[in-house]
């Protein structure tokens, strides 16, 4: 009964356009571990037994939160699934890392030095020099950037096929950014690269995330823009965190501008909820110094 309610649970959101393939994963084993016991509907107890036993807190309350969503599913066609209380293995998530904002040379910098990485006259420098310019520039994700096709760069602009929660979107790009990218694949053809993934190094796939995030933080202590191993500094990701403040910081300091600007902005960056998208505003002075100088003429009694 538990098994035949999580394949109509996984293919409601699989009909959203969602992989759900790690919630399915977690939902079979918990139905597995139940079953061991003889349980046909979810009990609270059996829940908090299973979420217990993971290998850390942070595991237990992602344990936790998937089944409670399943609960509330599996409740509303059978009242005899319970469901338990909200937040019993915590709320809090992992405070967000504060983002480096990479200045527009230390880019090309970084990109100038990726030419410059063994083993010369192979694709894999060439690979990392677009593939950094490229994040830099759409404010892409790594894994998204990674996991795209050669039929994905389109004539509309790049197809996300691999985005956060397995959703997809179509990217528009800049006439700038198409033409590096044909001529990346013209040195692709011109040193006999193959592959069907976009991006790829001497054995013909894309590098992994890992590797990637490695070759970026070597680049950026090689150049002095990143401290010895054990100090915070930038990361492939803050080329994402640039992108989306300086694409904020050139909005109009016009309100209704930036609210729309705003919902364009999370579109693009494929968040699911806007929310994600405001958090930028933290790492963002220009507009913070506004916010901060409205909120104090509101307190003052005046108008924002």
């Amino acid at each position: 009964m538990m098994n035949a309610q999580i394949e109509r649970y996984v293919a409601l959101h699989r009909s959203f356009g969602r992989k759900f393939e790690v919630q399915e994963q977690l939902l079979r084993l918990f139905a597995a571990y139940a079953r061991g016991f003889g349980d046909r509907h979810v009990t609270v107890e059996r829940l908090y037994d299973w979420c217990r036993s993971a290998s850390s807190q942070n595991v237990a309350r992602d344990r936790f939160d998937h089944l409670r969503r399943f609960c509330l599913y599996a409740h509303a066609e059978d009242r005899q699934h319970r469901v338990p209380p909200a937040g019993v293995f915590g709320r809090g998530k992992r405070r967000r890392p504060t983002p480096h904002i990479i200045e527009p040379e230390q880019v090309q910098a970084i990109m100038q030095a990726a030419l410059d990485l063994p083993p010369k006259g192979k694709i894999s420098p060439h690979t990392y020099h677009y593939l950094f310019g490229l994040l830099a520039t759409t404010g892409l994700r790594l894994s998204e950037a990674l996991a795209l096709q050669r039929e994905d760069f389109t004539a509309d602009g790049l197809i996300i096929r691999n985005g956060k929660f397995g959703k997809q979107r179509l990217l528009p790009i800049q006439p700038s950014t198409r033409k590096a990218l044909e001529a990346y694949l013209a040195v692709r053809r011109k040193l006999g690269a193959h592959g069907n993934d976009l991006f790829v190094h001497i054995r013909g796939h894309a590098p992994s995330t890992t590797r990637a995030y490695i070759m970026f933080v070597r680049l950026a202590r090689e150049l002095g823009f990143r401290g010895p191993p054990g100090d915070p500094g930038m990361r492939v990701h803050d080329l994402r965190h640039t992108f989306a403040v300086r694409s904020l910081e050139s909005c109009p300091r016009d309100w209704e501008a930036i609210r729309h600007h705003m919902a364009a902005l999370s579109s693009y960056l494929g968040h699911t909820d806007v929310a994600n998208t405001y958090w930028y505003l933290e790492a963002t002075p220009v507009l913070l110094r506004d916010i901060a100088v409205a909120g104090e003429q509101l307190f003052l009694g005046g108008a924002a």
